[in-house]
């Protein structure tokens, strides 16, 4: 533990990529090959089960520390982080050891076979003999929210610094679903058959998001068009005679879609399809907005109902793996022709679609499709250019998104709350409303878009202007005006106003608009009819 707690405050107290490149390069190098993989496992989400309740730890680190229940949860808020507070009231460490992180990691596994009585003299023992950032991990260890500044592209940079592999090779064989419990340091990062899983997805290929008109980017021969579908993004993998599909945040989700899995009887082992997950009604050849799409999201197993309103398709918009050849390093254009060859022969109702490609001349013409991108349930465009490879993670030049200026609509806020982390002294998360009538209907609450400066002068004036006290939360005097930025609206009866808003946030403090021109719900029910 004590080498990894070296490495979490290396990484930690740098903001620079190359110190934490170096930090982890170092530890890749030196450490044990269980403790390498369970490091690899919690930088990428793949963290130990939750043992004890945070309830239950709240209650044992009051009691360590020799101090009321009350206190502690006075101070928690103020430092914003559970294993943070635990870590600073505590005494300090009675004695030391230099156990690893998989033997922690292991024991605290073990936990779930006993009961509540041994799972507290485990911890508090462990807090006995952990001090400083050894401490703090295990706190995290125990929560997990394991959380640190480091990304899959800084990890296979630190990987391939370590192991002399190529970072793009790394990132592949760190898709998918592993788990330091069914594979080793050896099979994962240094055999040779390491590509041989035939689930493993590839890295995804991110685009950056366009500022203004796209005439920057050149002649326009060079570039390729398509919409930029309002879905989830996905790809399908059909090897070895079975399918497989992994969402971009790599989950597998296989069995949440099972119309996917007719594509083997179309499409020929040794292919792996780039698109986006789409609902798509047969009647109004279209697809659904993203709201339809929700009803899927998250089900294990899916309902026969379910899957006749709401059937899901792969719009295909790139090949990356054909006839068991990975062609990712070919030019988009090429890609694009096989996937065209690939697809054309399919039938009306296979699970996978073309997702065409828009045809134009000059960036103006693109720039009135985009105008009616909504109309067909997109966000926006995407702009390809037509010879570049398919690489690794966000990478700028190649690939842009265009997407739609987001809807807005002016409203009041009316309770606050603090942060978290870095921002518990300030109030940041806001719920708004907006008028019905004399009254203020909530609709959303939003906690982003606002520099530092403005969160502090909001914050001094939520503590001048506080009505009264739920909690955590704050009533506030209705006074400010916020425009809420949003990509969707859709019909929620869970909600008091009747709609919900997809990625709320404020986008300006309307500090020069009074309370009575806030919108009103009308307003937010025609928004709703024209774009829900």
């Amino acid at each position: 533990m004590n080498r990894f707690a070296r490495l979490f405050n290396a990484i930690d107290q740098s903001t620079k990529t190359n110190v934490k490149v170096a930090a982890l390069a170092e530890y890749f190098q030196t450490a044990r090959d269980e403790d390498r993989m369970w490091t690899m496992a919690l930088f990428s989400g793949r963290r130990p089960k939750r043992v004890v309740t945070t309830t239950k730890l709240r209650e044992w680190a009051a009691e360590a520390a020799e101090i009321p229940l009350w206190l502690f949860e006075e101070c928690y808020p103020i430092v914003g982080d559970l294993a943070e507070t635990i870590a600073l009231v505590l005494p300090p460490a009675d004695t030391s050891n230099d156990l690893s992180l998989s033997h922690w990691i292991n024991a605290l596994r073990d936990l779930s076979q006993v009961g509540e009585e041994a799972r507290k003299e485990f911890v508090l023992t462990a807090w006995s003999q952990l001090g400083g950032t050894e401490r703090f991990v295990f706190n995290k260890l125990i929560t997990g929210g394991f959380r640190m500044g480091v990304s899959q592209k800084l990890m296979t940079r630190a990987l391939a610094r370590a192991t002399g592999k190529p970072e793009a090779e790394l990132a592949h064989r760190l898709m998918g679903n592993w788990h330091p419990d069914d594979t080793t340091w050896e099979a994962l990062i240094e055999a040779e058959d390491a590509s041989a899983d035939a689930s493993r997805p590839y890295p995804f290929y991110l685009a950056y998001a366009l500022d203004g008109s796209p005439e920057s980017l050149g002649e326009t021969a060079a570039w390729r068009a398509e919409w930029k579908w309002d879905g989830i993004r996905g790809q399908l993998i059909l090897r070895d005679g079975g399918h497989f599909v992994w969402s971009r945040g790599e989950e597998l989700m296989t069995d949440r879609f099972p119309e996917l899995a007719r594509a083997v009887d179309f499409l020929p082992p040794g292919t792996v399809l780039d698109g986006e997950l789409l609902v798509w009604h047969a009647a109004s050849d279209g697809p659904a907005s993203f709201n339809v799409l929700q009803k899927r999201i998250g089900r294990k197993t899916v309902p026969k109902k379910l899957l006749a309103e709401a059937p899901v398709v792969l719009h295909a918009y790139d090949l990356l793996e054909w006839q068991g050849e990975d062609i990712r390093q070919t030019p988009f254009a090429t890609r694009r022709r096989l996937l065209e060859q690939a697809c054309r022969t399919l039938p009306a109702d296979a699970p996978v679609r073309l997702s065409p490609q828009l045809a134009f001349d000059e960036w103006e013409d693109l720039a009135e499709l985009r105008s009616v991108a909504r109309d067909e349930n997109a966000e926006g465009l995407m702009l390809k250019r037509a010879d570049s490879p398919y690489l690794v993670g966000r990478k700028k030049g190649d690939w842009w998104k265009w997407k739609l200026d987001p809807l807005t609509i002016d409203a009041v806020m009316i309770y606050a709350q603090a942060g978290h982390g870095r921002r518990a002294n300030l109030f940041t998360d806001f719920t708004f409303a907006v008028w019905h009538g004399n009254d203020l209907v909530p609709f959303t609450k939003a906690y982003s878009g606002l520099t530092d400066a403005e969160f502090r002068d909001i914050t001094r004036w939520v503590r001048k202007n506080t009505l009264q006290r739920f909690g955590p939360v704050r009533q506030v005097t209705p006074h400010h005006v916020f425009e809420i930025a949003f990509e969707g609206i859709q019909a929620s009866p869970r909600h008091k106003s009747g709609v919900a808003l997809r990625f709320p946030r404020m986008s300006r403090w309307r500090q020069d608009k009074p309370l009575q021109e806030a919108n009103t719900l009308d307003d937010l029910n025609d928004m709703l009819r024209i774009y829900g």
